[in-house]
This record gives structure tokens, sequence and C-alpha cells, in this order.
């Protein structure tokens, strides 16, 4: 068949290669690809100064607490929430169960707004404190599966003291426990340049070197709670440009809600999730982040279910239709900050994955050749129907069992066809 190829078709093919392959290097490294990780579906921010060892396990113990206080029944919470009674008995199970043997999922110790400027006195025997903490999960088998602190940013009134409780948390952990655990997590807030990125980038280099860390080590995630984080004064994206500021080292975007909505001059009684700004904002993160394999996390409702039984359900209801909202536009990620937010954070996603789970292993199904089907999809949509199924088996939403046999194939072949990189053919 080679005479039936027009002469010369080849040597330009070559030459193609040899034009592109700058380009080819750069896509590569700029847009690696999912990460092949578990993502936490939520962050849960509580003051450094209030956090001790055992902590997720007695939240998850107030939040089985709240549950049976306010709704002891499958009807109770759908009443509460908006969901049907049926999705609400289906995931009831699953979210105790979740609650009893893994309530949070990534826990940030908070040293910057939910922390405040207790003097440097304070500070300093708290970051102490709260690796020590952290260190006393790990021995003890009580570690989330993330965990770390959210320090003060690179302004300048708050850049020495955020370097100090780094370095200060980095030393006693690595003292306590010997080593970095891997699923150590840094938030970097208030970002206003590229620049306090590179800083972020260039300080996390620093002190790898000075605790004698392999080199990349140290990764941070980026809060996006301002307008300079989303837009430069020339209109081109920050946040892109910030993602590549961190070298690799950048493994989140987290919406900051109520810092950025006040930025753009938003009155409080407004500011939400989703309001008009915090979609554009979001908007513009997530085809930041497209391809790149950094995560994207949604803020959290500062409505906190506290109070009276009428109070608490008008705020599981909010609280469950913003995670809805969250997970329908792509945001598998979100913050918790009270016991009582967990059960509706763990409820409000199972449904969402088990709503999705018979018609995406059908589709996915058909796709792999296993069954026939009326919809033909291209490879992105398979890898997006695989991506589904594997969130749900990794938050624990769905069974292997369950996926398995409804797809006809085995969960690592769906966890390695959802992480695939854009691009590559169907196997």
């Amino acid at each position: 068949m080679a005479s039936d190829i027009p002469s010369g078709l080849t040597d330009l093919a070559t030459e193609l290669d040899t034009r592109l392959a700058e380009a080819d290097e750069r896509l590569a490294r700029e847009y690696p690809g999912n990460n092949g990780g578990r993502q936490p579906i939520h962050s849960v921010y509580v003051p450094a100064d209030k956090v001790g060892a055992g902590l997720a396990t007695d939240w998850g113990k107030k939040a089985l607490e709240a549950l049976e206080e306010f709704a002891p029944k499958a009807s109770d919470l759908a009443e509460a929430t908006g969901l049907s009674e049926e999705a609400v008995a289906d995931a009831l199970p699953r979210v105790r169960e979740k609650l009893t043997q893994e309530p949070i999922e990534d826990l940030r110790a908070d040293f910057e707004d939910g922390y405040g400027n207790p003097g440097d006195e304070a500070e300093d025997a708290d970051a102490r404190a709260v690796a020590r903490a952290f260190a006393a999960d790990l021995r003890n088998g009580e570690a989330t599966p993330y965990f770390g602190i959210r320090m003060k940013g690179m302004e300048a009134p708050g850049r020495h003291r955020g370097v100090r409780t780094l370095g200060l948390f980095l030393q006693t952990l690595l003292d306590e426990h010997g080593s970095l655990p891997e699923n150590l997590v840094l938030t970097l807030p208030k970002i206003t340049s590229v620049e306090q990125v590179e800083a972020m980038t260039w300080l996390s280099g620093r002190l790898e070197e000075r605790f004698g860390l392999p080199a990349g080590r140290l990764g941070f995630e980026l809060q996006i709670e301002t307008p300079q984080s989303i837009l430069l004064t020339d209109g081109t994206a920050a946040v892109a440009r910030m993602i590549q500021a961190g070298e690799g080292r950048v493994t989140a975007l987290h919406y900051g809600t109520y810092d950025y909505s006040a930025s753009c001059g938003i009155t409080a009684a407004y500011q939400s999730l989703a309001h008009p700004a915090a979609d554009h904002a979001k908007a513009v993160m997530q085809v930041a982040a497209a391809g790149t394999g950094v995560w994207l996390s949604d803020g959290g409702s500062n409505i906190l279910p506290v109070g009276t039984r009428q109070e608490v359900h008008s705020a599981w209801r909010l609280h469950a239709d913003l995670i809805r909202r969250s997970l329908e536009r792509g945001y598998y990620q979100g913050w918790d900050l009270h016991p009582n937010q967990l059960t509706i954070r763990f409820l409000a996603t199972y449904a969402f994955y088990r709503e999705a789970f018979a018609p995406a292993a059908a589709r996915l199904k058909a796709y792999l050749g296993q069954a026939s089907g009326n919809v033909m999809d291209e490879p992105a949509t398979a890898q997006a129907l695989a991506s589904v199924l594997a969130g749900g088996l990794r938050c624990g939403a769905l069974e292997e069992t369950e996926v398995v046999e409804a797809c006809g194939t085995d969960a690592a072949s769906i966890e390695n066809l959802a992480t695939r990189r854009a691009g590559q053919e169907k196997k």
C-alpha cells in the first residue's frame, strides 16, 4: 500500500513534527491532564486555635447527633433539603457510615481570616500545636485523607507572619512525624499579583532546602478571592498565569466567596456562590485549570445550620441547593465550616452521584462495545462518564461491585479512562 501514498507526504509530516516540536512540548508540560489522585469533596476550615487531635472524629459524632435531633427520619431530611425521599433513603445509610468512618476528607487549620492576629507568641504556639495534633492523628490512625494549613498571604501586612507560621508548622511536623505526609496541603490566600505566586514558589524551594526535602516536594493551593487574581490590567486571565507561575506546585484553585464578592462591590445581603459575579470568576478559573491537573473548589455557605429546627432546616436547604449547583457546574469540592454541615455535604453529593450512576454506566458500557445504546458518545464524553463513576467510587457514594456489574468492566479500567490525557485514542 505504500505506493498509494502520494510522493513527499512523509517528508511533509516529518517537517511538521519539527515545526510543532516546541508547541508539543509546551502542551505536554502545561496541560498534563488529570493527575489521577483522589480529590476531596470538601475542605473543612477550622480556626487554628480550635484544632486538636481527634477533631474529625468529634465532628462526625456531632453531625450524627444533629441528624438525630433535627431529622431522625429520611422523610424529615427530605423535607428539610428538598431532595426526594427516595434519594435520601438510598443515600442515608452511606452518609451515616461516612460520618462514622471518615467525616472529614480535607481538614485545614486556618491561620488567616478565621483566626485573626492574636500576636506572635500565641500564633507561634498554635502553629506548633496544630502540627502536633496532625502528627497525633497520624499515629492514632485518625488522620483525614488530606490536611494542612492556610497561612497568611504574601501581601505586605501579613507576609512575615505567614512565613514564620509556615516554617514553624513544617519544622514541628517533621520533628513529630519524621517526614512530611504525602497528603499535606498548604493554602495561599489573598493573592493580588502573579508575583506573589512566584514568591510562594521561591519560598517553597528555599524551605525544601532548609528542611532537607526533595525538590518540588511542597505544593500549594491558590485561594482565588480578589479581582486581581481573575483579571490583569491588560485584560488577560491572571489565574492562568498564576498556575504557570507555580512551576508545577499549584495543586488546586479555591474560590473565596465573600472576599471576592466584597471586592466587586456586592453588598453583604447578596454575596453568594450563586451570584453572577461568582459564576464569572469560577468560569474563568475553570477554563484556566482545564487540562492542567489542578483541582477546582467552590466556597461555602456562611449560613450555619444552628438554632431552632426551622433555622437548621433552612440552612440545610440552602447548603444542599448550593452543593448541587456546584456539582452540576463541574465544581466537585466545596467548603464546610461547621459539624452540622457535614451531613448535607455528603447527602447532596451522594445523591448527585447516585442519580448520575445508572445512565452514565449504561452509556459507558455501550461505548466500550459491550452493549447497544441509542447515544453515540465521543471519547471526551466517555471520559466524562467514567469520571463521574470514579468520583462516586472515591467518595463512597457508589460501591465497586455495583459499578463493575453495571459497566461490565473493572474499577481500574474506569479509573484509567477517567484520568487519561485528552486526545488519547479509545483502546
